[in-house]
């Protein structure tokens, strides 16, 4: 207990540097990696300098989410802009080789006060803190590991049921990515976050892997709530989530013409952008559900999502494979209950709050929604359970000291 103790108020006298890379953040969308890195970042700056690595469309990201320059917060832009314009495979490797290089001039304190963080897995953020590991010994590299590539001859899916596209190929792509990194990481890193005890598993049984769930901005929709007491429920569910092949979100409107068939007129609403958008708006054409899912694209974090999530009886989640889920938490902590496919990863992120199916059954998903729809006591009982279990853990403030407890201390500076 003493030790625990000293070694929490060296974290809060220690002046700390972090130097967090986050050159893979890309889209107009947020994935669980980017919000992680964002949300450290905006609390950490209040009493510790922080430097953030990123391309052009990485600080528009930021600056999106008001992450704002700062007394303590700075931002290293990498110019890579005109290498994109002749298409993904070289803007992807202008990020790598430009943060490779950066990597070799970098200044930073040779002491344990030092902290570099990998936003991702990919080698753009990896590679450098690899490099400037060797370069100085003593400073500390987190890295970040938030999903396991599948096995790329399964592709996005778990479970016993067959997906009807698995989408290997993006599968493999992941997958041959994490490769190399993951003995890099394995053997050099000082601390490797996960976000599930799954994860965990596959750095063996090392004490430097700490499992770091998802977290939601608690305080800033419980203003709200206070705020608007008295909502019209207009949506039967609301998915939020990357239109990515992961979250099933093209199956999700197989499973919404099912709905629609046992509760006409029965409304969907999708908030989230990515590759897969044009899929599923060709999908509620061919369907005939233009009356039935309205499309937001993605939503910032603030009033008009929160209206969404507040005017929603629930909220779906039909991800085919998933490391964890923050997307759903976030209308969780609005007391509405969440159905998903029952992942492993779920049982630590979701021990209560989610209705859980046979991974891959649509038939199955979609009764479960229709019965949660049309048993108001049901939907109260369990959105209460999920209410309560992401007011009490799922605080970003929590979550950052966890990262700082874990985070090895052994000189001061």
């Amino acid at each position: 207990m003493l030790d625990y103790i000293i070694l929490r108020n060296l974290h809060k006298t220690t002046r700390m540097n972090f130097y967090i890379f986050a050159n893979a953040a890309l889209g107009k969308g947020l994935s669980g990696g980017d919000r992680i890195f964002i949300e450290f970042a905006r609390r950490l700056s209040r009493d510790k300098h922080v430097v953030i690595q990123v391309w052009e469309e990485g600080y528009i990201m930021c600056k999106r989410q008001g992450l704002e320059e700062g007394k303590n917060l700075e931002f290293d832009l990498i110019n890579v802009n005109p290498w994109c314009k002749l298409g993904f495979l070289i803007c992807y490797l202008t990020r790598i080789l430009s943060a490779l290089y950066k990597a070799l001039f970098i200044k930073l304190e040779n002491n344990s006060s030092t902290v570099i963080y990998a936003a991702s897995e990919f080698w753009m953020d990896s590679l450098p803190c690899f490099i400037l590991k060797l370069r100085y010994p003593k400073i500390k590299w987190v890295a970040g590991w938030f999903q396991t590539a599948p096995n790329p001859l399964k592709g996005f899916s778990e479970g016993e049921r067959e997906r009807e596209n698995v989408y290997r190929l993006s599968a493999f792509y992941h997958w041959f990515m994490q490769l190399p990194i993951k003995p890099l990481i394995s053997n050099i890193a000082d601390l490797i976050l996960v976000n599930n005890d799954l994860e965990r598993r596959q750095f063996g049984t090392t004490d430097k892997t700490l499992v770091i769930l998802g977290a939601v901005d608690v305080e800033r929709i419980n203003e709200y709530r206070e705020h608007h007491k008295k909502n019209t429920l207009i949506y039967d569910a609301v998915f939020q989530g990357r239109f990515h092949p992961q979250k099933g979100v093209v199956e999700l409107i197989n499973i919404w013409k099912k709905v629609s068939e046992k509760i006409p007129g029965a409304k969907l609403a999708m908030i989230g952008n990515g590759p897969l958008m044009n899929d599923v708006i060709d999908k509620i054409k061919e369907i005939g559900l233009e009356d039935n899912v309205k499309l937001f694209g993605y939503l910032f974090d603030g009033e008009e999502k929160y209206r969404i999530f507040s005017q929603s009886k629930l909220v779906v989640h039909p991800a085919f494979f998933d490391s964890g889920g923050m997307a759903s938490a976030e209308a969780m902590a609005f007391g509405i209950p969440c159905v998903g496919f029952n992942l492993d990863s779920y049982k630590s992120y979701y021990p209560k709050g989610m209705v859980k199916v046979t991974a891959g059954d649509l038939n199955l998903f979609a009764k479960t929604i229709v019965e949660l729809i049309n048993s108001k006591r049901k939907r109260e009982e369990i959105g209460k359970e999920a209410q309560k279990m992401i007011q009490e853990n799922w605080s970003w403030d929590q979550r950052v000291e966890q990262l700082l407890k874990s985070i090895p201390l052994h000189t001061t500076s």
